[in-house]
């Protein structure tokens, strides 16, 4: 039976005891079928030395399906935050502010489990010569085998987790915040697990779409997926999209899809999907008030979307 090692224990290349362990900070979320998260931050004793680690392992049980996933493992050490805010703490960072009694340095602990329901919208038929077959043999669980591999820390995978830790959102907008960039945690793991990390920082001089390299032309496809977050349940057309960001529709349209590994439509369907689990599981709101949320013109409407995303009708996820 696979047992990957601790994250944090192999960040700091020993076991540490639970009694070593002040926590600081728990975060957790546990919706059926939906990615199950952790994060945990524990303040930093000044003699532990631990490197910034990743790890992804691929639980397989060939004959009970029901137990296989994808777990994403993180550890990031080093951020300085004020422990009354909990929130990042610049002036403490730069030194500015030595004298703070809630100056506290942590070490952050993350970890995101994916289920084969979850994975599946991202798996797509290919060949077997398509170089990212491999990926796919994970996302639909046919790799034969249980493994866990540890994942070098590029730039862009840094840049999510940092807005994992440090975002200032609370409730339903947080959740479907923390969708969306767990989403772009998978795609950048994978990419690394495949080899792809020794250029992910070098991105600009591999893009397919040209006009990425331009910072301006990128950063309106970044902003055409915060404008999406923001219009979850205000449907809105590539045309108006196009037209917010001001680019061409087909520019946005490649360039999405280059930048985020799926369609406009894809992840705006799977961000309301995902955020309707949330609401119905979390919140307890019925169906017609999550269909109402998201702006379906019809329950049946939303149902049938549900249904298509999750497995599931909406109405079963009210009886777990």
């Amino acid at each position: 039976m696979l047992q990957p090692p601790d994250i944090l224990s192999f960040a700091y290349n020993q076991p540490i005891m639970q009694g070593q362990l002040e926590v600081l900070y728990e975060k957790e979320q546990q919706i059926p079928g939906s990615v199950q998260y952790m994060i945990s931050r524990y303040r930093k004793h000044s003699q532990w030395a631990i490197d910034d680690a990743g790890m992804m392992v691929y639980h397989y049980k060939k004959n009970d399906p029901a137990k296989n996933y994808v777990e994403l493992r993180f550890c990031v050490a080093g951020n300085v935050y004020c422990q009354e805010k909990n929130t990042e703490c610049d002036q403490c960072k730069v030194g500015a502010s030595r004298s703070c009694n809630d100056r506290v340095e942590s070490v952050d602990v993350l970890s995101f489990r994916f289920s084969p329901v979850h994975l599946s919208q991202f798996a797509k038929p290919r060949r077997q010569d398509d170089e990212n077959v491999v990926a796919d043999n994970i996302l639909q669980f046919t790799h034969p085998s249980s493994f866990s591999k540890i994942l070098t820390l590029c730039g862009r995978t840094r840049v999510v987790l940092e807005a994992l830790l440090n975002h200032s959102y609370t409730d339903t907008l947080e959740n479907i915040y923390i969708n969306a960039q767990v989403q772009m945690l998978l795609l950048y793991s994978l990419e690394c697990m495949l080899g792809d990390d020794k250029n992910a920082d070098k991105a600009i001089e591999t893009f397919q779409c040209k006009f990425l390299a331009n910072d301006a032309d990128r950063e309106k496809i970044v902003r055409a997926r915060e404008i999406l977050l923001q219009h979850i349940g205000e449907p809105i057309t590539i045309k108006e999209l196009s037209r917010k960001v001001a680019i061409n529709e087909c520019y946005l349209k490649k360039g999405f899809k280059e930048l985020f590994g799926t369609t406009v439509f894809d992840f705006y369907q799977s961000q309301r999907m995902e955020h309707a689990r949330y609401l119905l599981y979390e919140k307890g709101l019925s169906v017609t008030e999550v269909s109402m949320m998201l702006g379906y013109s019809s329950i049946s409407h939303f149902s049938t979307a549900f249904k298509k995303h999750t497995g599931l009708k909406p109405c079963e996820l009210l009886l777990h």
